[in-house]
């Protein structure tokens, strides 16, 4: 079997016209593997999306029959993705099984691949990522940067650390499991927050004065090759505690782009990722760049790069795990994605005001997910904007977020 990506780089032209037949069936036979994905969200619905353009039988498993991506899949499975049996009687129906989202059974994935299935990502890495506890250690025995931590067994351990006198405010508390859009993180900056402690297992890190969050998402495939997409920037909901803006190309200088880029690539090459790792990550007031937390799957970071970049993070994934070439995204736009946020004191059946006057600037792509019912801050879409130059795309995107809303 000629695996492309090495050949293709070094062989003359005249090879590839003698074994074009040979290449077209190789690529053919990639895109007729069943892929499988384990969650029907937004992730889902856009991975579904991308992965019609290539024709692919494509499957969603999803205890939701009316989730996002049942808009737009081919196949939908109904079944928890966190049930043992469910999770692996479905992945015995595909060659490829990956996740959009890591609250999944892990035990189903790693009964599939020694069953034979390719799980993208591995379990082995799942296990460390789905821990922010193992993640912090794996960073730290990797010698990747990242701020001071300590790990406790419930709220009571904090407290007494505080009272001892071991732990001193501002801290960051943060569930070693199941937390994300801003779930599962409480930040103590007094005795009084202390109340608002999480009561299960957790970290404590140092609150860290910063100058920017950035995030860098790496692809990589089977062989070892690896691509980054341009970096970008984050700004943060103040009451949410989940992603507001992203903007690029980021304000870094040269020698921080490229070191954000390695420290990712670190990553997804120790942890052997197949697929996509979103490494989301700090900058502090001295310029040092900290590793915060990753997703090994397309991220919220990653959206505006459907209308942003000469190819998506979703289609990265899908060529990442299916073993097709990987090239060296391009950013054809600066861009800035805003996060459609459920309004605060708005939930019930979700209506949209101000979709028109969105639609009357040129550059304004907006994506709702379909999500039937609204609730404060629930991820509802986004919106993509692109502007000849970052203040144009800037002063774009908060003249939408100031009319767009998702309401009642």
């Amino acid at each position: 079997m000629y695996d492309v990506r090495v050949i293709l780089p070094h062989i003359h032209i005249s090879w590839i016209w003698a074994n074009f037949a040979h290449l077209t069936e190789y690529m053919a036979s990639q895109l007729h593997q069943k892929v499988g994905i384990l969650g029907g969200g937004q992730l889902g619905k856009m991975l579904c999306q991308t992965g019609s353009r290539f024709g692919l039988d494509l499957a969603i498993m999803e205890s939701d029959v009316r989730c996002p991506a049942s808009a737009v899949c081919s196949q939908l499975f109904e079944g928890s993705i966190t049930h043992f049996d469910e999770v692996v009687a479905f992945g015995r129906t595909r060659d490829i099984v990956t996740i959009e989202i890591e609250n999944v059974s892990v035990e189903a994935l790693e009964t599939l691949e020694g069953e034979g299935v390719q799980v993208y990502p591995s379990p082995a890495a799942m296990r460390i990522i789905r821990d922010k506890g193992l993640q912090k250690e794996f960073y730290q025995h990797l010698g990747l940067l990242s701020s001071p931590f300590q790990l406790f067994r419930d709220a009571s351990e904090v407290r007494n650390s505080v009272a001892s006198g071991n732990l001193s405010f501002p801290f960051v508390q943060k569930s070693r499991k199941d937390g994300y859009d801003g779930k599962g993180v409480v930040v103590v900056r007094s005795i009084q927050d202390l109340e608002e402690l999480l009561d299960v297992p957790c970290l404590v890190e140092d609150h860290v004065e910063l100058d920017k969050e950035i995030a860098v998402i790496v692809a990589r495939d089977a062989a070892g090759t690896m691509v980054t997409f341009p970096v970008v920037e984050m700004q943060f909901h103040p009451t949410a505690n989940l992603v507001e803006f992203v903007f690029t190309p980021s304000s870094l200088d040269h020698n921080q782009e490229q070191t954000a880029c390695f420290m990712a690539k670190k990553l997804a090459d120790s942890l052997n990722i197949v697929g996509l790792l979103a490494v989301e990550m700090f900058v502090d007031k001295q310029g040092a760049i900290l590793i915060n937390e990753v997703a090994p799957r397309p991220h919220n970071s990653g959206h505006h790069t459907i209308e942003a970049c000469d190819v998506s993070q979703y289609e990265m994934h899908l060529r990442a795990i299916l073993g097709l070439p990987l090239t060296n995204p391009v950013l054809r736009s600066p861009a800035v994605m805003i996060n459609l946020l459920g309004e605060d004191g708005h939930e019930g059946v979700a209506r949209y005001s101000g979709l028109e006057e969105a639609l009357s600037l040129p550059g304004v792509f907006p994506h709702l997910y379909g999500k039937k019912m609204t609730k404060p801050f629930r991820k509802m879409g986004h919106v993509t904007i692109l502007g000849d130059h970052l203040e144009e795309a800037v002063s774009k995107a908060r003249f939408i977020q100031s009319k767009l809303k998702v309401i009642t």
